[in-house]
């Protein structure tokens, strides 16, 4: 809870004064107000016959003297008032007194409150965007070994669950500490005995109320963790629907969920019926502790061993059981953030993540692309075994290289460490000689445009998607490079053009459309490096000529790097690389490798066949 408050309270430090401040002073006006108690009763039941003189305030030398002279000069002004208005009067004027006093104590009450909720939402707005700035910033390997649906859950349901447990016990957490200590200082001041005799009792029920709040804290990180996993098999159930369907496999996954959410619920009833326990149990300990109370000062008022009188005992008892509420809102936000606390430590789980890919110190600048790419001796793996050994690759400016081979000889991978979507393990990544480890991420890829074999769009407008990472772009830029991608004429056939939302991931357009909206997107920011991932290997064969000739007018004086299964889609590459479990075997032109008759002439006569 410190850790979080350290990290997220600073931008408010100015509200989180305002709003202890403000309770100091609506805790003095409840101690004034409550005042009035003794007056009253005394002057209802005639409990006091002394005669008070006033006494010049110059003559307090101590806190003692002042808190006497305090005290007799009230009762000296009050006992005048009797004697010039008469009791009736007297007590009209308290009254008011007391509600001027209650007036002021929640005005006061009600600025401390308003003060907080800047720092109620700002503190939620800034974990969210931690948390998102976070996962963006992740390398990709991160993700591989975590499950989606539950860094959603941490997104969604962890940070609702700190709001609900720990920031809206803020206002208890600042306010009552502070009403607690001045009305501990009023009671030692009254009668120090009484006071000693309550400290004794107080951590007994405080000890037994940290004992559940423990067990609390352990259940809902368990619930918390089952509810990850709920979101992940709901994500996973509306990805693969149509496999789901395909397998007839409905019953299957419905009892899967069923017994998941069977545990969830089971785990959630014993946390909720162990945060209901707080108020019960802190209401029997405070009743106990006031039972007890009452008689040992009770004892103490009837031997006249307690220096305190029966009027100011009932002072002191409102004082008291004014410390008995904050001090169960205590118990009980306690509860609250042993919860959250649960929730807060999955959420640190995905902040205190490491990212592998350093972002160096002082980063060289590159502002064009020269001469060449080099791969110097590049080994990687993910885990334990090597993905990619010794590779030796330079791909000079201006040609296309082509990577073929089986399915997880290494192609993907070796791509996606020129963007440095990994590190490599052993050799270096050069571009025009300098380590692509020794330039910024935003940087380096600013070099480069990606088409992947899927293709990434967002919920959003055609438009939108275009000039996706794309600053300042004009239509008329747009419709150029959608042009180009072959785009624009389907683009026009929508009902709103390039306005026209694409729904989740693509889903109202075609294959073919997706990924000719991914090439225009390459084309718009004009990158002088092309990656392209199997780019048309899904597609049926007349998307996959338009796809093509967009490609190609994609290429148009680029370097590329084109990974490809249809080997008939790179005999015109400049350099093509046959790699088989993560070395490259053979590389040359299309014809000298069909020369070679080796792996790549193997490759080809599958496919012709």
């Amino acid at each position: 809870m410190f850790n979080l408050f350290r990290r997220f309270l600073s931008p408010y430090k100015w509200y989180v004064i305002a709003n202890i401040f403000l309770n100091l002073i609506t805790a003095i006006f409840n101690l004034f107000s409550f005042a009035s108690i003794i007056p009253i009763l005394q002057i209802l039941f005639g409990m006091d016959t002394n005669t008070h003189t006033y006494i010049p305030f110059s003559q307090i030398d101590s806190l003692d003297s002042l808190l006497e002279i305090g005290k007799n000069n009230i009762y000296a002004y009050i006992e005048a008032l009797i004697n010039q208005h008469g009791a009736s009067t007297a007590l009209m004027l308290l009254g008011l007194y007391l509600i001027i006093m209650t007036l002021l104590k929640t005005l006061s009450a009600f600025l401390a409150s308003a003060s907080l909720v800047p720092i109620r939402t700002g503190i939620l707005r800034d974990i969210r965007n931690t948390i998102y700035r976070k996962i963006t910033s992740l390398h990709l390997g991160y993700f591989s070994h975590e499950k989606k649906g539950d860094i959603i859950s941490r997104i969604t349901n962890d940070v609702v669950e700190v709001e609900a447990s720990i920031i809206s016990s803020l206002e208890t957490i600042f306010k009552n500490p502070i009403m607690i200590l001045l009305y501990l200082i009023v009671l030692f001041t009254m009668s120090w005995r009484l006071t000693i005799f309550v400290l004794i009792l107080l951590p007994i029920s405080g000890l037994l109320i940290g004992r559940i709040g423990k067990s609390l804290k352990r259940k809902s990180l368990l619930g918390q963790q089952l509810s990850g996993e709920l979101i992940a098999q709901i994500e996973e159930t509306l990805g693969g629907l149509r496999v789901v369907k395909a397998f007839n496999a409905e019953s299957k996954l419905n009892q899967r969920f069923q017994s998941l959410n069977e545990t969830i619920r089971h785990t959630f009833n014993r946390i909720h019926i162990r945060y209901f326990l707080a108020h019960p149990i802190s209401e029997f300990l405070g009743t106990a502790v006031i039972a007890i109370l009452l008689w040992y000062g009770g004892y103490l008022i009837l031997s006249g061993k307690g220096g305190i009188t029966a009027p100011e005992f009932i002072y002191y008892l409102v004082i008291f059981y004014s410390i008995i509420n904050p001090f169960k809102e205590l118990s009980r936000a306690s509860y609250s953030i042993q919860k959250g606390l649960a929730s807060l430590q999955r959420i640190d789980a995905v902040l205190d993540a490491e990212n592998k890919i350093i972002e160096p110190t002082n980063p060289q600048n590159i502002n064009s692309f020269n001469n060449e790419i080099r791969f110097n001796n590049v080994s990687f793996k993910y885990q334990d075994e090597w993905v990619l050994k010794n590779i030796n690759l330079t791909i000079p400016k201006g040609q296309t290289v082509a990577l073929v081979g089986q399915s997880g000889s290494g192609k993907s991978t070796l791509v996606d460490l020129i963007p440095r979507f990994y590190d490599t393990i052993e050799g270096s990544i050069t571009i025009d000689g300098i380590d692509i480890r020794n330039l910024s991420t935003h940087n380096l890829r600013h070099l480069m445009g990606n088409v992947n074999q899927e293709a990434i769009l967002f919920n959003d407008t055609i438009y939108n998607n275009i000039t996706f990472g794309v600053e300042s772009a004009t239509q008329s830029e747009v419709e150029h490079a959608a042009r180009i991608a072959n785009a624009h004429d389907f683009i026009m056939a929508t009902p709103d053009g390039y306005q026209t939302n694409i729904g989740d991931r693509g889903s109202r357009l075609s294959g073919g459309q997706r990924q000719r909206i991914s090439i225009a997107r390459a084309i718009l920011k004009n990158p002088p490096i092309l990656i392209l991932d199997e780019a048309t290997s899904a597609l049926d064969t007349e998307s996959e000529r338009l796809v093509q000739e967009a490609i190609e007018q994609l290429m148009l004086n680029r370097t590329a790097i084109v990974i490809a299964h249809r080997l008939s889609t790179i005999k015109s590459a400049d350099l093509i690389c046959v790699l088989h479990e993560g070395q490259i075997i053979e590389q040359g032109t299309h014809e000298q490798l069909i020369a070679l008759n080796g792996q790549y002439k193997k490759l080809c006569d599958m496919q012709n066949f």
